[in-house]
């Protein structure tokens, strides 16, 4: 799968975030090695300590169907619905990816529509914890 083609299924997972307290809606799209994609959203919480983020959704999505390797993630996010900039995975979600992805593994940040910036898990989480 091409990058833009991941960009695309991150962008249509922003439309199902539940986000009424922050209005900040967020869409992930995790490719799996085997080729499925598998998506997720944010969704919040009044608790706020309950809210999952959507890379967060996406991965553990992928785990419980059974997915292990994981090559390449995008993540598109912003208020109103539209991409209002990028929006890196949290630090909590970093180090979930951490868990099964390496750090070479590419990271698309949409910031517009049609436009992305491309980084690694690496390059956003250069000490990840591990046991």
């Amino acid at each position: 799968m091409d990058e833009k083609t991941l960009c695309k299924a991150a962008l249509a997972a922003m439309e199902y975030a539940y986000a009424p307290y922050s209005g900040y809606t967020v869409g992930a799209a995790l490719l799996a090695a085997d080729g499925r994609v598998f998506s997720g959203c944010n969704i919040e919480n009044a608790a706020f300590t309950p809210t999952v983020c959507a890379e967060r959704t996406a991965l553990f999505k992928a785990v419980s169907e059974g997915a292990r390797d994981f090559v390449m993630l995008a993540v598109a996010g912003g208020k109103g619905g539209a991409v209002t900039g990028r929006f890196p995975p949290c630090g909590v979600c970093r180090q979930a990816l951490s868990e099964f992805c390496g750090p070479e593994m590419p990271v698309l940040l949409l910031t517009g529509a049609d436009s992305y910036e491309k980084t690694t898990l690496g390059a956003l989480l250069p000490l990840a914890f591990s046991l």
